[in-house]
């Protein structure tokens, strides 16, 4: 243990000097106080605070700023250091593969962690600054940041596992970003399309709320929105939130993430030194 968590503490070094604690912040908190700047949701005709409907909209925020990030610090961390030849002299360090694996993921959730609380902390001044009410809402954000961890965890360990399964650090990052791509944007096109296609049929009814809890991203907004009084202003999603239990979500989105970090390990031992 005491190996790992030096191997973690060299790595959050190397994250700060390198930036990324840095620019993470930097992106979460700039994106929540922009949507908190923008936001004119009409609370009270909604009946809720103004807390509870900020966390809705940093839920839409979460499920594309938190997989990017991860996937941004994840993707050099195995095929970065093959690449610069870094990773034989790391191996000869009496610390185990999954070990390093493991490291590297604590360092960088600890700097998600940061980012996250960072970014929804602004948010939730700026909701408390307009209604004193949004005391209420607490409960709702704190299950959107450890969601929202959960999330980054499984994003992390996909990183992991496409950059310990490529060569180079520039093949990693343009297929981290295709992933992203495919599951955050062209993943939910592809069902809309479906549904629409289908106009109420079997594809609707059966297969389409399968395919909402095959893909974290949309099994951690179901999550959030199943359990958020402010499900009818969120856009899109919100109708398969109510139809879907809250605990299948999250048992998908908590497999995903132990499943990714597996995953890495398993690619990383694969990777000649």
């Amino acid at each position: 243990m005491s190996r790992l968590l030096a191997a973690a503490a060299a790595e959050f070094r190397i994250a700060l000097r390198n930036r990324w604690v840095a620019i993470a912040i930097t992106m979460m908190v700039l994106f929540a106080a922009v949507l908190s700047a923008a936001g004119t949701a009409p609370t009270g005709d909604l009946g809720v605070d103004r807390l509870t409907i900020t966390v809705a909209s940093l839920t839409s925020l979460g499920v594309y700023l938190v997989p990017l990030i991860a996937l941004l610090m994840s993707f050099d961390a195995i095929a970065g250091e093959q690449e610069r030849g870094t990773l034989a002299l790391v191996l000869t360090y009496p610390v185990q593969r999954w070990q390093l694996v493991a490291a590297k993921f604590l360092a960088h959730l600890a700097i998600l962690a940061l980012a996250v609380v960072c970014g929804y902390g602004v948010a939730t001044i700026a909701a408390f600054a307009v209604d004193p009410r949004s005391l209420a809402g607490l409960a709702a954000l704190f299950r959107l940041t450890w969601t929202s961890l959960l999330l980054g965890a499984a994003f992390l360990g996909l990183g992991y596992t496409v950059s310990a399964l490529s060569r180079r650090s520039g093949t990693a990052a343009a297929l981290v970003i295709a992933l992203w791509l495919v599951m955050i944007v062209l993943f939910d096109l592809a069902l809309l399309a479906g549904v629409v296609a289908d106009n109420g049929g079997v594809f609707t009814t059966r297969i389409f709320p399968l395919a909402l809890l095959a893909n974290p991203a949309d099994a951690f907004r179901l999550f959030n929105l199943a359990a958020s009084e402010a499900t009818s202003a969120a856009a899109g999603i919100g109708g398969a939130a109510n139809a879907i239990p809250p605990l299948q979500a999250l048992l998908s989105l908590t497999l995903w993430a132990i499943a990714a970090f597996l995953a890495a390990i398993a690619a990383f031992r694969r990777v000649q030194s």
